[in-house]
This record gives C-alpha cells, sequence and structure tokens, in this order.
C-alpha cells in the first residue's frame, strides 16, 4: 500500500523558512517521481515543484523559484521541500504526491498523495 506522509509544516512570519518532508512507503521508491503541490482556501490545486526519481531534474512554479529547493534522500525514501523567504501568498494546505510518468508540473499524472500539512504565514 502507497503511503506518503507530509510533515513540517506550521505557522510562520513573512521572511521565515521552514522545511517539509514527505517520507514514503510502500512502493519501489527509485522509481517515482515526487511533487509538491499545494491548496489555498477557495483556490485550486498549483503545482510548487518536483524532483524526478534520480533527483536530477528539479521542477519549480515561477512563484517559488528562487526561494523554494526540493532534494530526496533516497536512502530514507524522503523529499524534501526547503522554503525560505516565505509570504503570506505562501499559505496553503501543502501535499506531496508519487507518479513514475507523465508531466510533473500536472496534478492529473499524480496517482499517489499524502494527507497535506498546512502552512501559514502572517504577521
Amino acid at each position: 500500500q502507497v503511503q506518503l506522509v507530509e510533515s513540517g509544516g506550521g505557522s510562520v512570519q513573512p521572511g521565515d523558512s521552514l522545511r517539509l518532508s514527505c517520507a514514503a512507503s510502500g512502493f519501489i521508491w527509485d522509481y517515482y517521481a515526487i511533487g509538491w503541490f499545494r491548496q489555498a482556501p477557495g483556490k485550486e490545486r498549483e503545482f510548487v515543484a518536483a524532483i524526478r526519481s534520480s533527483g536530477g531534474s528539479t521542477y519549480y512554479a515561477d512563484s517559488v523559484k528562487g526561494r523554494f529547493t526540493i532534494s530526496r534522500d533516497n536512502a530514507k525514501n524522503t523529499v524534501y521541500l526547503q522554503m525560505n523567504s516565505l509570504k503570506p501568498e505562501d499559505t496553503a494546505v501543502y501535499y506531496c504526491a508519487a507518479t513514475q510518468v507523465g508531466d510533473l508540473t500536472s496534478d492529473s499524472f499524480y496517482n499517489d498523495w499524502g494527507q497535506g500539512t498546512q502552512v501559514t504565514v502572517s504577521s
């Protein structure tokens, strides 16, 4: 059974940093790309970042490029999202998801999702 568990969310002030973790189990980790998406209240879910199975290629939404960094530790079956210089508009529930194929920036290609972790950025 595929399981993805996010952690690391919280409430911070603008300019602060957070590191989200996505721990995976129940599938052959090395074959899967992992993506982070987020959904703010009243808005559609949007792509944030993704990393291929090898870790050699990463992708970012323009809104987070230069502030967020995605990485993976294949020995720990974990993907991280380091979020720096957080802004109020980064407030959302953040989800990680796994896929083997397709456009990594599109949520329609991801079959397995975590339960989400809340990130709130407010002064």
